[in-house]
């Protein structure tokens, strides 16, 4: 996910959902990559920026229709 990369460059972690937010901002991300940063708790790396935004943005990967 380049554009998640590209949003993050020159982070300086451990950091929180709202200085994310703001980086990604500053970076020329667009509101729903900034909003769905906002809500991350403080990571200590871009892979725990990744686990989080999986779950945000991706959904689940399963197909539940037959509960």
């Amino acid at each position: 996910m380049t554009e998640v990369q590209k949003a993050l460059k020159g982070a300086d972690y451990p950091m929180k959902g709202d200085e994310l937010a703001k980086l990604a901002e500053r970076n020329g991300a667009d509101d729903s990559l900034v909003e769905a940063l906002r809500k991350v708790p403080e990571v200590e790396g871009p892979n725990g920026v990744m686990k989080h935004l999986s779950g945000e943005l991706g959904g689940p990967t399963s197909d539940d229709s037959g509960s």
